[in-house]
């Protein structure tokens, strides 16, 4: 058996399997496509689950892959043990329906007997006790002794989650030897020691599990292999754990090097240096399949795993950001097999300094807050931190409830963990409360739509419909008529928008025979449309016909924007990256506002290129064509998603040439020409990694532009400028008719503090061999009262003065000793903060100079009264 290197196992195993007739296919992202039941891929099979269950078709019915994954169950245990880690690759040869047990086992051994050429004699096969077949071909076909061949029980040998597909399994265990054995005669595969490891499971799914403890036979039967790379390699390079793997070394060797200390020498430290290793690979691959920092979901994931990596980071002493070095050594260790990790390497590393930046801001104030809470609960004899502190912590200083709960338990204190939770779930009811305020439909309306149908939307095509009225709400009751005052009105059909997906809800009219509803709002609830109406004139009866009429003026403005917000993701998308993903959204007929994952403020040039991009495209006029279809073909034509949004069996898909193809629902333009022009208003922070853009399209970017003429006409008549041309030649003359007059205040002060230093110096009070000065000014400058200070020190060495400069309204004070009055004890610092403390301020400084503000100016003579005495008692 010959050393060999992870990158080469992996290359070995894909390249084995497309001899054996398999596609290659990439690893795919961490980040699940379509799949709400995962929060990031943990498993090889995980993201080809529909190929197994048949609701989406394999591009071949053989593939294998190396998976990227990502487990954090026991994320607070990594570190503290060589075995746990949240990073790991999966190997993974698959079939659907094709080949099944003759093939998979012989493939299995022949890999690891012959391409890796491990001794046959440390390979123990397992079986599941009541699978045969699988015995027989290992006994058979393969020719391992019966008693290197063991059967185990359901618990290790069968694979199953509730109903569905399921089978046994088929493990191949690597014997590590004695020395990792608990000594037993019978020790074997199933022992509870760690001397066999399993490195390969092959899963067998021929059974459906029917959930009342029967078992049908499949008629496709699939293979699912699962084998460890991290694990195999453990195997080929003879040592002990995933850290010791040749790629995952060079990133400890390199933690080692910035913290100074030695791997294996300390227990505390191998646990830190341990930890950063792993959560380097974690969060490298993390961000580069897109996902940022953030306080939800598998942003939040991250955010822990760089959270918790920069503290052991200080735990070793490394008082400087460094993961932008370890994630470079981690970056060239798999590049080769992972290219993304090259061509995205400099926004990796960008993202976690600034998250690690971000974090630097926060843990000092929260470390020393926790440690404050740790030794109140030490010296109260106390168990648990309470519950109410721990959640301030988390709320006021974005202190993760994880750290909390680590930095507890190495003082072996635990958190209340339910008075926590408690106090979480209030503050999410508050903001849903909040919300569902906006929204201004009231849960008890809601019941009363339960025997209603939906309504049917004609607003794609058509602007004005003939409607039957279904029902009418008034004060959250049923009404058979309304004559007067507020009411919503539901439609059999309706060509009126309800607010969803981020666009606002149409307005205008529904009428019949002269009698006439204003619709001031449109609603939808369990795609049901709510008119938001105040009657004109006229009784509307439940049953009436009617039409219904939006503010077709309105609908188009709201469709440019809308129309424009797409092709903003799309221009974000071009410009920034593929990490940009949509956070939120808000169209209006004012304004198209887009919220995006990003993780810094964009510059000016890069708004420049995104708001030229979006124009090249709605004066290219593409026609913008919708279309409904399922998901999957939907996704296969491009279309992005919104993550975390629930889509139907049917979606409607929005593409505008080849430039932007979206899921929405909303109302759109025909061509992009019809949005007329796009124009950038504003860039800004929203949380943390989420940046917003506001943008007005169509008529807003005229009234944009007229604005502005008014604010340039305005302020050119302010300035007295003939013209707007001439601004910046008016602006130019008014700086440098400020600065000559600025020049001649300064000159007036200066004139006017040396003639004031003589009459000061002359009225000065002599304290023992010093001369104390307490004055305040009026009209002086701070600037000009500094220069006074200064030509007095230098006049006389024993000085000691505190002078009082009003600067726009408030009142400071500036202190000065001279070399003499220093060397006899007198202190400017101290002198200045004791005096402000009479005003209720405060300040310090140099011996030689300082200064002090002060809040209550009403006490500003006695504060100057005091300077004597004080002066007095500083004296040696």
């Amino acid at each position: 058996m010959q050393w060999t290197s992870l990158n080469e196992i992996r290359e070995k195993y894909l390249a084995f399997f497309e001899s054996k007739g398999h596609l290659r296919l990439p690893s795919f992202s961490l980040v699940p496509n379509n799949d709400k039941s995962l929060l990031l891929i943990n498993s090889g099979m995980a993201p080809m689950k529909k190929f197994f269950t048949g609701e989406v078709e394999p591009p071949r019915s053989r593939v294998c892959t190396c998976q990227k994954c990502i487990r954090t169950p026991d994320l607070e245990r990594v570190g503290h043990t060589a075995r746990h880690g949240t990073f790991f690759e999966m190997l993974g040869n698959f079939s659907f329906g094709d080949y099944f047990k003759e093939e998979a086992i012989p493939w299995a051994w022949e890999f690891l007997t012959d391409t890796l050429q491990i001794p046959s004699d440390l390979l123990w096969p397992s079986v599941y006790e009541e699978d045969d077949e699988a015995y027989a071909i290992w006994r058979d076909k393969i020719g391992v002794p019966e008693e290197h061949i063991v059967r185990l029980g359901k618990a290790d040998n069968f694979w199953e989650h509730g109903t569905g597909p399921c089978g046994p399994c088929s493990e191949i265990y690597f014997d590590r030897g004695i020395k990792y054995g608990c000594g037993k005669p019978d020790c074997k595969p199933g022992c509870d020691c760690d001397r066999y490891m399993e490195i390969w499971n092959n899963v067998f799914s021929q059974f459906n599990n029917m959930g009342d403890g029967t078992y049908t036979e499949l008629v496709q039967k699939n293979i699912d292999t699962g084998m460890g790379l991290e694990r195999l390699a453990c195997v080929m390079q003879g040592v002990d754990n995933m850290f010791e793997v040749d790629t995952i070394r060079r990133i400890i060797d390199c933690v080692c090097e910035l913290s100074g200390k030695t791997y294996g020498a300390d227990k505390d430290n191998d646990i830190s240096i341990r930890v950063i290793t792993d959560h380097t690979r974690s969060a490298m691959f993390m961000i580069a399949d897109g996902v940022i920092p953030s306080n939800e979901g598998r942003g939040y994931v991250l955010r822990r795993i760089i959270r918790r990596a920069c503290r052991h980071g200080k735990l070793l002493g490394i008082n400087h950001t460094f993961l932008v070095d370890t994630v470079t050594v981690a970056i060239g260790e798999s590049c080769g097999a992972y290219p993304e990790l090259s061509a995205r390497a400099d926004y990796i590393k960008r993202v976690l300094s600034m998250e690690e930046d971000r974090f630097d801001a926060t843990i000092d104030a929260g470390l020393s807050i926790l440690s404050d809470m740790i030794r109140g609960a030490t010296e109260q004899n106390a168990d648990t931190i309470s519950g109410e502190e721990v959640f301030k912590l988390y709320d006021t200083f974005g202190f993760p409830i994880d750290l909390t709960r680590e930095i507890a338990e190495e003082s072996n204190l635990k958190i209340d963990e339910e008075t926590f939770a408690a106090l979480m779930k209030d503050q999410k009811k508050r903001a849903r409360e909040a919300r569902a305020n906006i929204s201004g439909w009231s849960e008890s309306s809601s019941s009363l739509l339960s025997d209603l149908p939906e309504t049917v939307f004609t607003g794609y095509t058509e602007y004005r419909s003939e409607a039957k009225i279904l029902a009418i709400i008034a004060e959250d009751q049923l009404v058979e008529s309304i004559s007067e005052g507020d009411c919503t009105v539901i439609l059999d059909r309706t060509s009126f928008y309800g607010e969803g997906g981020g666009q606002i809800g149409d307005t205008g009219t529904i009428y019949a025979d002269g009698k006439i509803l204003n619709v001031y709002d449109t609603k939808k609830k369990d795609g049901i449309y709510l008119h938001m109406c105040t009657v004109v004139n006229g009784e509307f009866r439940v049953g009436d016909a009617v039409m219904s009429d939006i503010d077709d003026m309105r609908r188009r403005a709201i469709m440019r924007n809308h129309s424009a917000c797409h092709l903003l993701q799309a221009a974000l998308r071009s410009v920034l990256g593929d990490h940009v993903e949509q956070a939120g959204s808000y169209v209006s007929n004012e304004v198209c506002r887009f919220d995006f994952t990003h993780f810094a403020a964009m510059s000016a040039e890069e708004l420049e290129r995104v708001e030229q991009l979006v124009n090249l495209h709605i004066l290219a006029a593409n026609e913008i064509v919708t279309k409904e279809t399922d998901i999957e073909t939907a996704r296969a034509e491009g279309a992005m998603a919104l993550f975390g949004e629930k889509y139907g069996a049917v979606v409607r898909m929005v593409k505008m040439g080849a430039f932007s193809t979206e899921l929405c629902g909303g109302t759109h333009c025909e061509s992009t020409g019809n949005i007329g022009l796009f124009k950038i208003i504003s860039e800004s922070s929203v949380a943390a990694g989420v940046r917003r853009i506001e943008a007005v399209t169509g008529m807003g970017v005229l009234r944009l532009i007229a604005d502005k003429d008014t604010l340039i006409a305005d302020t050119a008549r302010e300035l007295k400028a003939a013209n707007a041309a001439d601004l910046p030649k008016r602006a130019a003359q008014l700086q440098n008719e400020l600065r000559a007059e600025k020049h001649e205040i300064e000159a007036l002060n200066a004139k006017l503090a040396g003639a004031q230093s003589s009459d000061l110096l002359s009225g000065a009070v002599a304290v023992g061999a010093l001369s104390v000065i307490a004055h305040k000014t009026e009209g002086m400058s701070m600037d000009a009262v500094r220069a006074m200070v200064d030509d007095m020190r230098s006049a006389k060495d024993t000085l000691v003065c505190v002078i009082s400069v009003d600067c726009d309204g408030k009142q400071n004070l500036v202190a000065a000793c001279g070399k003499a009055a220093v060397a006899a004890g007198a202190h400017a610092g101290n002198l200045v903060r004791e005096t402000a403390k009479i005003a209720q301020g405060g300040g310090g400084g140099r011996p030689d100079f300082a200064t002090a503000g002060i809040k209550d100016a009403s006490k500003l003579d006695e504060a100057l009264a005091a300077v004597v005495g004080l002066v007095s008692g500083m004296l040696k």
